[in-house]
């Protein structure tokens, strides 16, 4: 809604995702008048149209089937963060995500349940399973017009994430889907976001959208906020507003590489922009939560390209992904985040992307049994491109034919017999596990039946991961290193605790609430 705002409030959060409601509802507790801003007509954010996954080591919710301490977790992410997180910060993130999730488990409307996934390098000293956290489904129904108000999925049906690494392979439960569309169910991201939204306005938060904040200023102890609906004057400022992935002036700035984004579009990077003009400081500008994305060219949303997540067309066997050479260049089953990198190296003989382009190529064999970017089992998408046999599909690519062979049949020597001695695909836990357990390898297989099919794979993201420096109660600090005034930043638009790292899945949303959790906990008893 849009409305004439002059208020006064102890808190204005900026943003609407996991960070931004968290924040509220902890700051809430303590007694604070709060109000969120959301720029968009939609609430949730990215966190709307996540995956609803959040990696947190060590919670209670782990129980006797999945094991962890605090000494296992920072050993592994010691190793994941490769020595740039000091130690007292890492410990500091693990005893406070235990912390948050048993707040949003007795203390909010948010259900969750312990994934049985592996951390994303299984073999690591210190991984565990069970640190990835589930949103269970919330039920429209029991409160009337809240999912209406939420962002839609890009592209997720309404199921979990715990149904959707069972069916991966073997396809959704079409009935299960229209039940839950029917009863106005939300899972994953929205179901987070939906929860969240019903504790936040239960303990008196008030939430205005259409509420983009153009400007923030110091104002007596406090901010003053202006924007085209109207004013609010706060105590203290929560940025929540979500990374810079849909800014091309600020990508261009900043990253590697261009990528493409699939998060919400409403991310542009302005609690960023207004955080560095309020005297903040930013590390970690590199860094994006990436992953390799399938674009079908005619998808939209809110209007805008947009794309899937490919993690698991790569992983299922009988496919393999090639650079414009004609060459494999990584294990395609590796976690999404660590893959994604590769697509940053430079080749030193062009000065270009080594990379980029890249395609998913496959045999007629696999599209007999997977989907392809949403499309149904045994349909090709119609942004493939198609050859007769491997030669053909190369002609086709303008790719060297007699390289491309050389590449299927080499991979295909060792895929026979369960191997991939070039770059170990299949060998880890994670990697099989989002792999076809039906089969006889389930991340390998030849490329044998013809035709043969190739679609582009883009670098992508989930959303960028640099951002305002904080301390680790969230206040935003400038370059002499000090608090600049009672300014907060959690989320997306804060720098990544990690280091570019992506411990497990669901790291970008575990490091958001974590952070949001302590920036709501410190405004509650400080303020």
């Amino acid at each position: 809604m849009t409305l004439d705002l002059d208020l006064d409030v102890d808190v204005a959060v900026i943003g609407s995702g996991a960070a931004g409601l968290v924040a509220a509802c902890r700051a809430a507790d303590g007694g604070r008048t709060v109000v969120v801003l959301e720029k968009a007509d939609l609430l949730g954010g990215t966190s709307a149209v996540s995956g609803g996954v959040a990696w947190m080591p060590n919670h209670h919710l782990m129980g006797p089937d999945y094991p962890d301490s605090t000494e296992a977790a920072l050993t592994y992410l010691t190793t994941a963060t490769g020595g740039q997180v000091p130690a007292q910060t890492l410990r500091w993130y693990i005893r406070t995500a235990g912390e948050a999730v048993r707040w949003l488990d007795e203390r909010t409307r948010v259900r969750l349940v312990a994934l049985p996934r592996p951390d994303y390098h299984p073999d690591w000293a210190g991984a565990a399973r069970g640190r990835g956290l589930d949103v269970q489904p919330f039920d429209g129904t029991e409160y009337p017009g809240v999912t209406a108000r939420i962002r839609p999925p890009t592209y997720f049906p309404p199921i979990t994430m715990t149904e959707r690494d069972a069916m991966a392979a073997s396809g959704f439960d079409a009935e299960l889907i229209a039940h839950r569309n029917a009863a106005g169910t939300r899972t994953m991201g929205g179901a987070l976001v939906a929860s969240l939204v019903v504790s936040a306005e239960e303990r008196g938060v008030q939430i205005v959208t259409g509420a983009g904040v153009d400007e923030l200023r110091p104002d007596g102890d406090g901010w003053r906020l202006t924007s085209a609906a109207g004013t609010v004057r706060a105590r203290a400022v929560v940025l929540a507003s979500g990374g810079f992935e849909w800014n091309p002036r600020l990508q261009a700035a900043f990253l590697p590489n261009p990528v493409t984004p699939i998060s919400a579009p409403s991310n542009t990077g302005d609690g960023l922009e207004l955080g560095l003009a309020a005297g903040g400081s930013v590390g970690t500008m590199r860094a994006v939560w990436g992953v390799p994305v399938l674009q079908d060219p005619d998808h939209r949303y809110d209007g805008r390209p947009s794309g899937r997540m490919a993690n698991v067309e790569l992983t299922l066997p009988g496919s393999i992904m090639v650079n414009a050479a004609g060459r494999r260049f990584v294990n395609e089953a590796v976690n999404y985040h660590d893959l994604n990198k590769v697509f940053r190296t430079i080749d030193p003989n062009t000065g270009q992307h080594e990379h980029i382009p890249a395609w998913l190529v496959v045999d007629s064999g696999y599209v007999s049994r997977y989907s392809i970017g949403g499309t149904p089992v045994g349909q090709v998408p119609g942004w493939a491109i198609s050859g007769s046999t491997v030669e053909e599909l190369a002609a086709a690519l303008a790719i060297d034919a007699f390289t491309l062979a050389q590449t299927v049949a080499e991979f295909n020597k060792y895929a026979a017999d369960g191997h991939d001695p070039l770059f170990h695909r299949g060998e880890s836990a994670a990697d099989r596990y989002l792999g076809d357990a039906r089969q006889p390898h389930p991340c390998l297989a030849p490329l044998t039946q013809g035709p043969f099919h190739a679609i582009p794979i883009r670098p992508g993201t989930l959303g960028t991961c640099g951002g305002l420096v904080t301390d680790e109660d969230g206040r935003v600090l400038n370059r002499r290193g000090e608090p600049v005034g009672n300014l907060y930043a959690a989320g997306n638009v804060a720098a990544t605790v990690f280091a570019d790292a992506y411990p497990g899945g669901g790291a970008t949303l575990g490091s958001a609430i974590t952070r949001a959790f302590a920036v709501g906990r410190t405004l509650a008893d400080t303020l």
